[in-house]
Order: C-alpha cells, then sequence, then structure tokens
C-alpha cells in the first residue's frame, strides 16, 4: 500500500484531534477526505506529511514511517496546504526551477518545463506568481508538489475559492494525476468527491465514520428515500400519507410532489397502486439516490 495508517491518535490537552483511525490507499486511487471543520482532516494530512507527530499510532508512506523515517517519507510525498504558500514575488518557471533545486533533481529544466506543460501553465510561465489568477496560483501549487515525482499526492482543500472553469480545471487535473499516484484530499464541494474519488473516508469528531465507496456507502445508509411523482390531477397530502410506507410528503410544483419513504422496500409499487385506486394518471415517477452530501449529513450530524 502507498499510504497505511493504523491506529493513528492525536492530542492537544485534553482534547483528541484524531481518535484512533485507520485506513489504508493504494497506487492509481484518488480519496476523498470529508469531515466539517475541526473534524480532524488537516491534523490527518499534517501527521502524514511529517509536520506534526501523532500521540498514538503509526502511518507509513510508500513503506516508510513518518516519524522513524520522516526525510524518505517525504520525498514520497507532494503536498499542497489549504492556503498554499507561494512566492508571490517570484516569476512561475524561476519559482519551480527553486523548489526542483531544492529537491535535489538532476535535469532541472527538462523536469520544470514538464511541469509548466502538464498543469497547464506555458503561458504564464513568465509571469510573476502574485499576479496569477487564484486558479493558476493553484496550479503553480500543484506543479511544485508533484515536481519531484512523488508516488503520493495530499491535497488539503485544492479548490477553494474557485470559479466553477478553474474548479472544472484543476478537477481534471487531478483525476489525471490520480491514474498512476495515490492522491488524498480534502474537500467541502460534495460534487467533487461524486465526479473524482475511488473512495471517501469521513472523519468526525476525530473518529472515522466511514471509509467506502460511493455506491457502499448509499447501500449502507440506512432510514429513508426519496420517491419524486407527478400526476395528472391534483391531490392532497393527507391522500398521499395513506399510501403504506410514505412518512413524509412534500409539494414540489403543479401536481408534482416528494415522497419521503422507509427503506424497508421499494414502494414505488404503493404509489402505482395509489394512482389507479385514485384513477389519477401518474406522469413520472423516479427514486432518487442518496447524494454524497446527504450521506455526510446522515453520519456527522451527532
Amino acid at each position: 500500500m502507498s499510504v497505511s495508517v493504523q491506529g493513528l491518535t492525536k492530542i492537544y490537552g485534553e482534547q483528541r484531534a484524531i481518535d484512533n483511525i485507520s485506513f489504508e490507499a493504494k497506487k492509481g486511487e484518488i480519496l476523498g477526505f470529508l469531515g466539517p471543520n475541526g473534524a480532524g482532516k488537516t491534523t490527518t494530512m499534517k501527521i502524514l506529511t511529517s509536520f506534526i507527530p501523532p500521540s498514538n499510532g503509526k502511518a507509513t508512506v510508500c513503506g516508510f514511517d513518518v516519524q522513524e523515517e520522516e526525510m524518505d517519507a517525504r520525498k514520497s510525498i507532494g503536498y499542497l496546504p489549504e492556503h498554499n504558500p507561494l512566492y508571490k514575488d517570484m516569476y512561475v518557471k524561476e519559482y519551480l526551477k527553486f523548489i526542483a533545486r531544492l529537491h535535489k533533481i538532476g535535469n532541472v529544466k527538462q523536469r520544470v518545463d514538464e511541469m509548466i506543460e502538464l498543469t497547464g501553465l506555458e503561458k504564464e510561465q513568465k509571469k510573476m506568481i502574485g499576479a496569477l489568477s487564484k486558479g493558476y496560483r493553484q496550479r503553480v501549487g500543484l506543479a511544485q508538489a508533484m515536481i519531484h515525482d512523488p508516488q503520493v499526492l495530499i491535497l488539503d482543500e485544492p479548490t477553494t475559492g474557485l470559479d466553477p472553469n478553474q474548479l472544472a480545471e484543476i478537477r481534471g487535473l487531478i483525476k489525471k494525476t490520480g491514474e498512476d499516484k495515490t492522491v488524498i484530499f480534502s474537500t467541502h464541494i460534495m460534487q467533487e468527491v461524486q465526479a473524482l474519488c475511488d473512495r471517501v473516508l469521513i472523519i468526525n469528531n476525530g473518529k472515522l465514520v466511514a471509509n467506502d465507496t460511493i455506491d457502499e456507502l448509499q447501500s449502507r445508509i440506512k432510514g429513508e428515500t426519496v420517491i419524486t411523482v407527478e400526476f395528472a390531477e391534483p391531490t392532497t397530502k393527507q391522500k398521499l400519507k395513506s399510501i403504506k410506507g410514505v412518512k413524509k410528503v412534500q409539494e414540489d410544483g403543479s401536481n408534482r410532489w416528494k415522497l419521503t419513504t422507509e427503506l424497508d422496500a421499494d414502494h414505488r409499487s404503493d404509489v402505482f397502486d395509489f394512482a389507479v385506486k385514485e384513477k389519477n394518471i401518474l406522469l413520472e415517477m423516479h427514486k432518487e439516490d442518496m447524494s454524497v452530501e446527504d450521506i455526510f449529513r446522515s453520519l456527522t450530524r451527532k
């Protein structure tokens, strides 16, 4: 495994920032790391990148212990912190050459040119970093994180504050990078997780509450599902509440309704029977899958 975390705990005074967290990530996998503010995501990332030590537990990156073999572990990691600390008074190409030399890369010019092409910085390479848009500054941040060809990329909120076009571009870059590396990134953008991730980790109050694919999470979460229906003729909430399994009824437009039902069975057949009984033609009916946002709220609302 590229990343292995076993029983990781970090204690500040009487507070457990993270509590007995364990997970693994392999090459070619994009892992979404979700959690409310203060849940422990950044703490976990700082331990993985050897910026802070754990109180208990063990983490390895490419087989190197992040405490005992810190330098080797760091060489295997590319890290983009949330606030992307860049030297804004340096030119893009100059800055990347500087980072490449810090990593003692052999052919600096060739590697810098490769990173500029990969991250789409060709037209910006001679500009001051401070003059770039936030989207292009994020590209520079990703370029510096990847310049030493690490096997693991750890990205803390890499798309915060980007406009939709910039977000799509950075998302595409992350997806491309994840084809042959391990990528772990935290985000608050649920659509991003659904579009990019092979697997989702959800952390709440320092504890790992989910470690599954989105499909597995959707099948594991129990409680309710929603059926959207549209009838040809008007009906009433009271009548709809009489349908077997329906717990809640919400109007959703002219003759359209959202029916919250129990998950003990698929109640679409009961809705169909109701329409036949009422002699009210059913124009539309579909069951809505739980989104990542629904799952996130379900697991972190306590």
